[in-house]
């Protein structure tokens, strides 16, 4: 006799990964250091890269120096092209900007990568959005697109590099559904070193947002530029 768990369809292996070579990757706030060097990066790595700023121009600006064949456009024309949107802009122009895009959003994967903190002479400390974190705010104000937060702690000094051929770092991806998660790992295994790791739904996005602040006061103490690895995975 057949038992419920024999019935069962086998585990799929987590690190059984899409394969995302044909997707275009919109960069939302692409002409900041860590827009630029996520573009730069899934660029390199082969992939089709489109840079958003509020000034075409500026974009387009960018965009040539970054090469690799990296396009510039509005942010508009950025979301609306992009199969996969990535959200790098300053968290002062979060709300802003997404509250702009819902029309050109809807129905894309987007990825927040955005660090709510605020600074003092104490150094960093988190900020907590009223919805709880970036990436929540995010999924309020963009219901008609699926929301993941990932590329949190990276370091835009090393991702800038173009002498560096492996950053080695984990990526926590976050969000409701295991298959947008696994795309966006996919999207973070393209850049030599990296590892996508799945870290749980968007309710916990905070911790993950939080910890950034704690990684600035690492490389100020330690003049380093460091990132996160897992272990016994």
């Amino acid at each position: 006799m057949t038992t419920r768990d024999d019935a069962s369809p086998p585990r799929r292996d987590p690190w059984e990964l899409p394969d995302v070579s044909g997707l275009v990757i919109g960069v939302l706030g692409g002409t900041g250091d860590q827009g630029r060097g996520l573009a730069y990066r899934l660029a390199r790595a082969g992939q089709q890269v489109i840079i958003g700023s509020r000034s075409a121009e500026r974009a387009t600006a960018a965009a040539e120096e970054l090469g690799h064949g990296v396009q510039g456009a509005d942010n508009a024309s950025c979301a609306s092209r992009a199969d996969v949107v990535i959200v790098a802009v300053p968290w002062d122009g979060h709300e802003r900007t997404l509250s702009s895009l819902t029309a050109e959003l809807a129905g894309k994967l987007v990825v927040d990568c955005v660090n709510p903190l605020g600074f003092d002479k104490r150094g960093a400390y988190p900020i907590v959005p009223e919805e709880g974190s970036a990436a929540q705010q995010a999924a309020a104000l963009l219901p008609d697109s699926r929301v993941t937060a990932a590329f949190h702690h990276l370091s835009a000094v090393l991702l800038q590099d173009p002498s560096i051929e492996s950053i080695d770092t984990d990526v926590m991806v976050l969000g409701e559904s295991r298959d947008d998660c696994a795309v966006v790992q996919a999207i973070a295994q393209l850049i030599p070193g990296m590892r996508g790791v799945f870290a749980g739904r968007l309710r916990n996005a905070h911790q993950v947002e939080a910890l950034v602040a704690n990684l600035i006061s690492v490389n100020r103490r330690y003049k380093a530029h460091a990132g996160i690895r897992l272990t016994d995975i």
